[in-house]
């Protein structure tokens, strides 16, 4: 992902909306994250947005140290209006030059910063999808975010670690198939995973 920058806001927003669409009876349902309910992943949402808007303000500490996979997340009373500022935050934080410099930290994780930005990328194209499949919605992902996430995904597909890590097997699709479908299956999900 060297060199090559992009704007987080319009995938946010999709996510906003999503988030938006979230029904309180739908907040116990599950996903395709098997460890997670709809409020589990409304929770990682929320604070992979907020860990990530920290690792684009190069403000490192708690947020940008903790592991994804430290605790199951959850969700507050707020959470219709922290979700939505959280992700905001990030758009506006990576829209700042400075952000794509240098080094940074996420999960725990010293990265390059440019290697940041498509892992945020991944979570919000991927963990949109899984919102949107678990609460029958519609689903439309920004296209810039959508090509990072597959080329980030295409680069990780044959790393032997991948399985000790946060991704699944790559699930085989046809390569005629629509490239969101891809995706989804070089996250190790299913692209037909109902609930």
């Amino acid at each position: 992902m060297t060199g090559q920058t992009f704007d987080f806001g319009p995938q946010a927003l999709v996510v906003a909306r999503l988030a938006e669409g979230v029904t309180d009876a739908q907040l116990d349902g599950v996903t395709p994250c098997p460890e997670y309910a709809v409020r589990n992943l409304l929770g990682h949402l929320t604070g992979l947005a907020v860990a990530f808007r920290d690792a684009g303000r190069k403000d490192l500490g708690p947020t940008t140290d903790t592991s994804p996979t430290a605790s199951l997340p959850g969700i507050g009373p707020d959470w219709r209006e922290a979700l939505p500022k959280a992700l905001d935050g990030l758009a506006d934080a990576w829209r700042d030059p400075a952000a794509w410099t240098g080094t940074t930290r996420a999960g725990g994780v010293t990265l390059p910063a440019g290697a940041a930005a498509a892992v945020a990328a991944d979570e919000l194209v991927v963990h949109g999808w899984d919102l949107a499949r678990a609460t029958g919605q519609e689903y439309a992902p920004d296209a810039v975010l959508l090509e990072v996430t597959r080329g980030f995904l295409a680069g990780v597909a044959d790393d032997p670690t991948r399985l000790g890590g946060i991704f699944g097997p790559v699930v085989p699709v046809p390569d005629g198939a629509p490239l969101l479908d891809r995706v989804i299956g070089l996250s190790g999900r299913d692209p037909g995973w109902k609930p």
